[in-house]
């Protein structure tokens, strides 16, 4: 039957997630009951005799189930800050979750087809997609690749995701980088959903709250607080005397607005052991310092990035704290959202590996805004400056453990000789490089790459670390906020630093020459001792050395190859001052949908079924085709474990 003309215009895109069970699709109108639904074929039958075949004709076809449809478009609303529309939080994922979940476990929907649909303008048909695609990845456990392969087959294309600022969007992240950032995060355990508090979640990213998320288990991101007067207290003053030191003399004291309450509490409660402030001074530090919370500066200008030097110190700061005294950091500018994005997004880097893109959807999932502008083009031509200096830092490590363990060695073997601990690397390094006749390759010398954790202040303070400052990105013309902006825009020039950091495999190179050097001497001279072959070699490199270009190419020795020495400058910002916009302004806060929080009975996605096609399943697909509706099937193999998020939803009987 032809569809009327009253709903020939609602005619959208269907995209089978599940055969005969879930659905994707995006509808100009609310899908009703005469909306076109392709509906699957009716299992082959074996050849049956004449007789039955005219009976079979006779009888009247199964009637199909309506399907159910259901949409987020009208409760699960972005509250976006300027052009930006998503993607959707964590909350939102929630909550998504918890309605599905409801859908799938009614028993009037036991075998009806279930259809989660938006509209079909470009921004709803992404945030719907994106959204289906990061539930079955973290609750479901879908591997990434089998969540978008569905969506994969959308037309037109999804649209990409922009940031949260106010100048012209020249960096995208697309649905895929989103699904890859929470899976991602999920592996390393960023992402814990068994412990995620939705009443917290929705409560404190209130500006009237507090306006912080957590972002992993150990950092947290938060909106500056203000205070009057906002200078640091003396410590033993009297002032410092009427701090508030416990969490009743918090909620009583009399001019600390309850933003700043809540922060302090929260802070206390989980364990938060460093706050680190990357904006002008609007409140007094010696609040968290009164609870025990440590308080640092590092303060740089609003829409720019950070130097290098900068990030390295605060790697170190935070990997102390995480690691050494297992406690969480804190890290906020004045929204809490574009320098916090960069210092927080570049350890997560550092430390787990993420790629920038990855990071900065796993960042605005967890807290919508993060990372803004030119911000978005810093962390991705430094990610992998970023994740060198964990294998530096590894590499490092497990030398001087080898260095300690040669002299322990030496020591017991009644060699009384005073040993460095640079020494003792040495003789390492000589150990690990020695060959099959006894000989071994003398020191490499000509690298003095310093470890994460020594940077020395006084040396290379003309150093370059990071990106050339011709590839610098832009500044930008504003930053998002929370709270109403001033009506002027400022730009922000940049405090610039270049870098040419050699990398790891470089030094290896090194090194290896050096060694397949002395082999080659081995094998020309013989039997020599060590001394005689140094000898032998330091004549070799002065004769090489006095030769003209020409002859040295002729020359039949072996040159030595010399690295670059790279240092690190520290520099404490502690004592400048950012300069942005002050002005104080109303607080906007945001609008949100008071629903209950629901209790689930439903039920989770155990198993997706293989379907074969048939003649007459694609001649039927074909004439609804013709009649204006597409229908893909994204159908995969087997899911894997299930998330347990909600510990009923295996009861579930209605899903295969």
């Amino acid at each position: 039957m032809a569809p009327s003309s009253r709903h020939s215009s609602n005619l959208g895109q269907i995209i089978e997630y599940i055969p005969d069970r879930l659905y994707l699709a995006s509808y100009v109108e609310t899908p009703d009951a005469n909306t076109l639904f392709p509906y699957p074929d009716p299992a082959p039958r074996s050849p049956s005799k004449r007789s039955q075949r005219s009976l079979e004709s006779t009888t009247p076809a199964p009637q199909h189930k309506q399907p159910f449809y259901f949409t987020v478009d009208d409760t699960l609303l972005y509250n976006a800050f300027h052009h930006d529309f998503g993607p959707l939080h964590i909350g939102h994922l929630y909550r998504f979750a918890l309605q599905f979940h409801e859908i799938l476990g009614a028993k009037e929907n036991k075998d009806r087809p279930i259809v989660f649909w938006s509209r079909a303008d470009p921004r709803s048909r992404a945030n719907a997609s994106c959204l289906l695609a990061c539930y079955m990845v973290l609750i479901q456990s879908w591997p990434p690749h089998l969540a978008l392969a569905p969506v994969a087959q959308v037309d037109p294309p999804l649209m990409p995701f922009r940031d949260a600022g106010y100048s012209q969007a020249d960096y995208g992240i697309t649905v895929q980088d989103v699904v890859y950032g929470v899976w991602k995060a999920k592996e390393e355990g960023c992402c814990v959903l068994e412990t995620f508090d939705l009443d917290e979640y929705e409560r404190f990213e209130r500006v009237e709250q507090g306006d912080f998320n957590w972002i992993t288990p150990h950092f947290l991101a938060f909106a500056s607080p203000q205070s009057t007067p906002s200078a640091r207290t003396p410590e033993g003053s009297e002032a410092w005397k009427a701090l508030p030191k416990t969490l009743p003399a918090v909620d009583a004291h009399p001019t600390l607005a309850q933003p700043f309450k809540n922060v302090l509490n929260h802070f206390t409660e989980r364990n938060i052991g460093l706050v680190v402030r990357l904006n002008s001074v609007l409140y007094d530090a010696s609040y968290f310092e009164a609870l025990g919370i440590q308080h640092i500066d590092m303060i740089f200008e609003d829409g720019t990035c950070p130097p290098l030097s900068m990030v390295r110190k605060f790697i170190r700061m935070a990997h102390e704290m995480i690691t050494v005294k297992k406690k969480g950091i804190a890290v906020h500018c004045k929204a809490g959202l574009g320098r916090t994005g960069c210092l927080i997004g570049a350890y997560l880097i550092y430390r787990h590996g993420f790629t920038a893109n990855e990071i900065i959807s796993y960042m605005r999932f967890m807290r919508p805004g993060m990372v803004v502008g030119p911000q978005q083009h810093w962390l991705h031509l430094n990610q992998g400056t970023f994740r060198e200096w964990w294998v530096e830092e590894r590499l490092e490590r497990k030398l001087r453990k080898e260095a300690a363990l040669a002299a322990a060695a030496a020591q017991s073997n009644g060699n009384h000789q005073p040993s460095t601990p640079i020494r003792a690397m040495q003789k390492t390094h000589l150990g690990r490089s020695a060959s099959k006749n006894g000989t071994s390759t003398p020191p490499n010398r000509g690298s003095v790459r310093t470890p994460l954790g020594e940077i020395d202040q006084d040396r290379g303070r003309d150093s370059n670390i990071g990106v050339q400052e011709d590839y610098l990105p832009a500044p930008t013309p504003g930053q998002p906020r929370k709270t109403q902006r001033s009506a002027v825009d400022r730009h922000h020039p940049y405090s610039r630093s270049t870098n040419a950091v050699p990398t790891v495999e470089e030094e290896c190179g090194v090194e290896q020459e050096v060694q397949t050097e002395i082999t080659s001497m081995h094998r020309s001279r013989g039997n020599e001792s060590d001394e005689e072959l140094h000898l032998r070699m330091r004549s070799h490199r002065k004769a090489s050395a006095s030769l003209s270009p020409d002859r040295r190419e002729r020359s039949v020795s072996h040159q030595t190859t010399t690295t670059t020495t790279t240092t690190y400058q520290v520099i404490d910002n502690d004592a400048s001052n950012d300069i942005e916009n002050l002005g104080m302004s109303s607080a906007k806060t945001k609008s949100y949908d008071q629903v209950q929080r629901a209790t689930s009975a439903s039920g989770v996605l155990t198993k997706v079924r293989g379907a074969s096609s048939s003649p007459k399943r694609a001649a039927a697909a074909g004439a609804v085709r013709e009649a204006g509706v597409r229908k893909t099937s994204g159908r995969v193999g087997s899911v894997g474990n299930v998330s347990p998020v909600a510990a009923t939803a295996r009861k579930i009987s209605g899903v295969h």
